[in-house]
C-alpha cells in the first residue's frame, strides 16, 4: 500500500507559507546532500542492473534527487529492473511464451515478469521512475536547473 495524503511539504516552501501552527511547532528538515559527482554504482550490481543505473543516475543526479543516502534504494530499483528484462527475454525465448499457463501449472517466468515489474514501480516512484505520476509528486523537490528565460522579467535571479 502506497503513500496516504499529501507529500511533506519542500522546507522552502514551508518557509515562503509560513508556519500555521505558530513559530514553535515546525520542525526543521534535514536535507542531505548532493554530492557534486555522480556516486558510483554498488559494486555487486552488473549486467542489465548496472545497464539500468547508467541509464538513469546521471539524469537523477542532475535533478538533484540522488545523493549518497539514496545509492541502496536506486541499487533495489536497478536489480528489479535487471531481473525483469532478463525474465522478459528469457519468456521471449521460450517456444511456450505466448502461453501464459503450461499444463497445469502458470507459466513461471510470467511470474517473475510480472512480480519484478511490480517491484520497478514500487521503488523507483520516489525517485519519479514511475511515470508522470511520480514526477507530480516531485514538482516541489527537483531542483530547477535556471532556463534561457530566467531573469528575463528581472523577478528572479537564481
Amino acid at each position: 500500500m502506497g503513500r496516504r495524503g499529501r507529500p511533506p511539504m519542500p522546507p522552502y516552501l514551508r518557509v515562503l507559507k509560513g508556519n500555521p501552527g505558530g513559530p514553535g511547532r515546525a520542525r526543521p528538515q534535514i536535507e542531505p546532500t548532493i554530492p557534486p559527482e555522480l556516486p558510483a554504482p554498488p559494486a555487486w550490481l552488473t549486467g542489465y542492473a548496472l545497464d539500468q543505473w547508467h541509464a538513469v543516475a546521471g539524469e537523477l543526479h542532475r535533478l538533484g534527487l540522488l545523493t549518497v543516502l539514496d545509492v541502496g534504494p536506486l541499487a533495489a530499483y536497478c536489480t528489479a529492473a535487471g531481473r525483469w528484462r532478463s525474465a522478459s527475454e528469457a519468456l521471449q525465448a521460450t517456444p511456450e511464451a505466448e502461453r501464459l499457463v503450461v499444463g497445469r501449472k502458470p507459466q513461471p517466468l510470467v511470474r517473475i515478469v510480472r512480480d519484478a515489474a511490480d517491484q520497478m514501480q514500487r521503488l523507483g516512484a520516489p525517485f519519479g521512475l514511475s511515470g508522470p505520476n511520480s514526477w507530480a509528486r516531485l514538482s516541489g523537490i527537483v531542483k530547477q536547473a535556471p532556463g534561457k528565460f530566467t531573469g528575463l522579467l528581472g523577478g528572479d535571479s537564481k
